[in-house]
């Protein structure tokens, strides 16, 4: 037998392993994704006691916080495109090195800039993980259906990083040091890279051309431009600030400029063309505006519960807990649900039921029923995992399998943008409903009931002070005004979700199975190839 041969039987030999181990490859990609998902939450409960040990000032402290999630928005796209190009396992396998590195130096970080330097390599480490994860997915599972439910498994996955993080970082802070929330990734990481290394398919692109770095950099300055000012805005900083106003102006023009560029390149990162297909576009779409109508709604129920109602942190944990089940249980049954009602009445569905659940939750008021909320929260989560779960897989399969990692950054980004506007913009329409019922409080100074208008938790420090029947007064008004304000918030997001169901409409109305050629998903060659390659002569049918 040739070289030639051998080498042949070898790669088919590969990508029959490949298939076999799929679903092994499916975990290490779950676990993958688990570690990110709880990285950007684990360390929100530990903010008191990096603040008592490291003395960051204001600006240093929120960095420290909101970096993470800053670099990691901005470089999606260039290493999921860079991942296409040179290989998915070889970026996913640098990301966990870096990732594990980062969490090190961030575990023992003696400064708060060690920590916002480490934090910033975190989010460098994550947006290496998080396309790749989904790329190699849309590799390994050719076949429609089953890729389906890798998605809802991965989707499922994703929610319960997201909703452990906190109470992770509670358990790890009252055993230990606040650094222990970080260095519960490096055993994860210790395992993932060999295990990665030896059980991840590599996969790339057509690799045609050169990767565009100048369009890359582009790309990762106007996106971190424009999540900067968004996040600034959605913190509570006003739209007339040069240091809101200009990162979004910058990177808003460096977007623009990147589209422009991308249309002319012959061999660009990101093919526009593939917004031109209703499928992909809307379901870009749908993504956004399912971030934006109920991230900042989370928050706002956080507010609710901790200080209208006045439960604990871990109360607050437990009761937003039915959510996140709710979201892994449609996470599960996505792929059947997918395969019998189609992606235009599945994503429809969810967004319906989504908003059924926002209008429930209307009927939120001082005191707390427990039913109400336990019905809304399980109705919210089933529907806004069912929109997403149809809406990502609707968006994977109409991308060409050689930018699959283009297509899942832009997933990420648009999940990403979709939740900093969402907090902004409800967070806006919130102050707008809550503030007006405070400027004439018997009794309340003008300057006490400004201050209070800023939020419910310095209306009821502002009342502490004042203490007496003023004081009652104003933590009175304050409650009748946040939960009034929740409630023209809440109307808000329903209309948002109605006009995602409205939106929805122009996904397909059937699922299209099929399986994918197995060699084009591994970068094997294509039969007739395969076959010259070997010595075999080609048949002409």
């Amino acid at each position: 037998m040739s070289g030639t041969t051998t080498a042949a039987v070898r790669q088919h030999r590969r990508a029959a392993g490949a298939g076999a181990n799929r679903w092994i490859v499916l975990v290490v990609l779950c676990a993958s994704l688990l570690l990110v998902a709880l990285d950007a939450t684990v360390l929100h409960v530990a903010v008191p006691a990096v603040t008592e040990d490291l003395k960051p000032g204001a600006v240093e402290l929120l960095w420290i916080v909101d970096v993470y999630p800053l670099v990691c928005a901005s470089l999606l796209i260039l290493f999921g495109t860079l991942g296409d190009r040179v290989g998915r396992r070889r970026v996913l396998l640098l990301g966990y090195g870096l990732f594990g590195v980062a969490s090190a130096v961030a575990a023992f970080a003696q400064t708060a800039e060690t920590l916002i330097l480490a934090r910033a390599l975190l989010g460098v480490g994550g947006a290496m993980i998080m396309p790749a994860t989904l790329s190699i997915l849309r590799q390994v599972f050719p076949d429609r259906r089953e890729r389906a439910l890798a998605i809802g498994i991965w989707s499922a996955v994703a929610a319960v990083g997201a909703a452990v993080g906190p109470l992770l970082g509670g358990f790890l802070l009252e055993h230990f040091w606040w650094g222990a929330v970080f260095l519960v990734n490096i055993p994860l990481m210790l395992v993932s890279l060999p295990v990665g290394r030896a059980l991840l398919p590599e996969s790339r692109g057509d690799g045609e051309g050169p990767w565009d770095v100048t369009g890359a950099l582009m790309a990762a300055a106007g996106l971190f431009g424009v999540v900067l000012g968004v996040k600034r805005l959605g913190g509570g900083e006003t739209g007339m600030s040069p240091f809101t106003v200009l990162p979004l102006l910058v990177g808003a023009a460096l977007l623009f400029l990147f589209v422009r560029r991308q249309r002319r390149h012959p061999h660009p990162l990101v093919d526009l063309r593939t917004f031109r297909r209703p499928a992909f576009s809307t379901s870009v779409g749908c993504i956004v505006l399912a971030m934006l109508a109920l991230v900042g709604l989370e928050l706002i129920a956080a507010q609710y519960l901790q200080l209208v109602l006045g439960l604990s942190p871990l109360e607050t944990g437990l009761r937003l807990l039915p959510l996140t089940l709710a979201a892994m249980a449609a996470g599960l049954a996505g792929a059947r649900m997918l395969r019998r009602f189609g992606p235009r009445r599945m994503v429809c569905f969810g967004f319906c039921l989504t908003a059924a659940a926002v209008l429930t939750l209307t009927a939120m008021g001082g005191t707390d029923n427990p039913t109400l909320l336990l019905s809304g929260f399980v109705l919210l989560g089933f529907g806004l995992e069912t929109t997403l779960f149809g809406a990502y897989e609707s968006m994977l399969s109409e991308a060409p399998a050689e930018q699959a990692g283009g297509a899942a950054a832009i997933g990420e980004t648009s999940y990403q943008l979709g939740a900093g506007i969402g907090i902004a913009l409800l967070g806006s329409v919130m102050n707008a409903a809550y503030t007006p019922g405070l400027r004439s409080v018997p009794g309340v100074p003008r300057g006490a009931s400004d201050a209070a208008g800023h939020s419910l938790g310095e209306a009821y420090e502002v009342a502490g002070r004042l203490g007496g029947t003023a004081g009652d007064a104003l933590r009175r008004a304050a409650r009748d005004s946040f939960v009034h304000g929740l409630h023209v918030t809440l109307l808000v997001s329903a209309g948002l979700l109605l006009l995602g169901a409205v939106m929805a409409l122009r996904l397909p109305r059937i699922m299209q199975c099929g399986e994918e050629p197995a060699g084009a998903e591994v970068g094997l060659p294509a039969p007739r190839e395969a076959e010259a390659a070997a010595g075999k002569p080609r048949v002409s049918a």
